[in-house]
């Protein structure tokens, strides 16, 4: 389970994070600034920009989720074809696979908020997904790798709040990890230095442990974009570039919402002509604007200019497609998409230059996490080896594509069912009911 269900970040102020520094006497590696990028990061992927809300003119901006829709884009495409084998090892390949099962929804997090952990909670268990919003880095190496890191973990348990700091260490080339718990009265606050024993679910770890390895027993995923913040190795969300269209495109949306609010159909009527139920006025379904004008009755029903603010809006997520690495279509309606072949092709180029680049640094991460389960699993010098692989689908030829599918269904390779699930979408029992009888089809 992810830490983030249990919590809430610490970049947002839960964490006490200058009481962290003075009990385990460590510094953040990261700036303020750093921090509260993140803060925004992580909050506009939940749908709780700085921005939305009541504004000064009494307007309402609600955030279309643009942020996690361009992650889950990129997170789809990068893991949707990728394979993971660990050879000569089954058992380490089974706890790969069981590993692994949650990347696609847990990577959106990581691509959100620059960076992401996947740490193995021991031998024979599960990974835990961090993402940077979650850990506290203190230092990193020379390729901006996490060489010092605090994972907390906080509980409430009756009236108290329980905190747990999992500090790893590498110096010397060896690991340190240790564990210390806290326990306060009051939600922020770090409080007194207290047993493992006295939480259940801490009391079997040791304090501390030494390993002879200089290599970290998790994987990490940074986001493949310069730190453009402080000189750290934090890395940068996939949407930062975007955040003042984004804005924009909320604003623009609100407008549109507006538009329809604004164009009801309305009935202006002398309010002594309609019927009252239970001191109310009303007339048929439709909204009644009184007046005190004898014997008027006027309808009010607006055009609607929809079409202008949603070609705006078009506009703006055009934009955000091609500050975030997409291809047009990706968020966009891609059927106003007007561009040339040469343009699209340009599109299609980019988004296959980002993905390739977070799929590398992906494949890094994963290789990362094979030595950690390894590690917890005593099989380091077993021989095993790790074969991560991606197919590039990105720049293929769709009309190729669907050529080669027909040519396979017509050696029995695909299905026709098969066909119209990839090409239109559908489940199998609406692909199956969808085909047309065979004596229907043209030779």
């Amino acid at each position: 389970m992810s830490l983030i269900s249990k919590i809430t970040s610490w970049w947002r102020g839960f964490f006490p994070i200058k009481d962290i520094q003075t009990a385990l006497d460590i510094k953040p590696a990261v700036s303020p600034e750093m921090i509260r990028l993140t803060e925004l990061w992580y909050n506009c992927y939940i749908g709780e920009a700085e921005w939305c809300g009541e504004d000064i003119s009494g307007n309402i901006v609600v955030s279309l989720g643009l942020e996690s829709s361009v992650v889950r884009e990129f997170a789809n495409v990068v893991t949707n074809e990728m394979t993971v084998k660990i050879n000569n090892n089954d058992t380490l390949d089974k706890l790969m696979n069981k590993a692994l099962a949650e990347l696609s929804s847990e990577l959106q997090k990581g691509l959100a908020t620059g960076a992401m952990v996947i740490k193995p909670l021991g031998k024979g268990r599960g990974v835990q997904y961090v993402p940077q919003s979650e850990f506290i880095p203190v230092e990193y190496d020379s390729e901006k790798r996490l060489k010092k890191v605090v994972f907390p973990e906080v509980k409430k348990i009756g009236e108290y709040w329980y905190t747990r700091l999992e500090y790893h260490s590498i110096e010397n080339g060896q690991l340190t990890i240790t564990n210390t718990a806290y326990r306060s009265s009051q939600k922020a606050v770090l409080g007194a230095e207290i047993n493992l024993a006295d939480v259940d679910e801490w009391s079997k770890l040791p304090p501390k442990t030494v390993y002879n390895t200089d290599r970290p027993v998790f994987g990490y995923y940074r986001n493949p974009l310069p730190n453009i913040v402080d000189s750290s190795g934090a890395g940068m969300s996939v949407f930062d570039k975007a955040l003042g269209t984004i804005s924009l495109a909320d604003r623009q949306f609100s407008r549109l919402d507006y538009e329809f609010d604004s164009a009801r159909r309305r009935i202006i009527a002398d309010e002594q002509g309609v019927k009252k139920v239970s001191g109310k006025t009303v007339l048929g379904g439709d909204v009644f604007t009184p007046v005190d004008v004898p014997d008027l009755f006027k309808d009010f029903t607006p055009d609607i200019r929809q079409a202008d603010y949603i070609a705006g809006l078009n506009a703006y997520k055009r934009e955000i497609e091609f500050q975030c690495g997409l291809s047009y279509g990706d968020i966009s309606d891609p059927q106003t998409v007007d561009k040339t072949a040469t343009e699209v092709i340009a599109s299609k180029q980019r988004k296959y230059d980002s993905v390739k680049a977070i799929q590398r640094n992906l494949k890094t991460c994963i290789e990362e996490l094979a030595y950690a389960l390894a590690f917890w699993n005593a099989s380091t010098l077993s021989g095993y080896e790790v074969a991560v692989s991606f197919k590039d689908s990105i720049l293929a030829d769709e009309e190729a594509e669907r050529k080669q599918d027909i040519q396979d269904i017509s050696l029995g390779i695909m299905s026709r069912a098969e066909y119209r699930m990839k090409w239109y979408g559908e489940d199998e029992e609406t692909a199956k009911k969808n085909l047309p009888d065979p004596a229907e089809v043209m030779p």
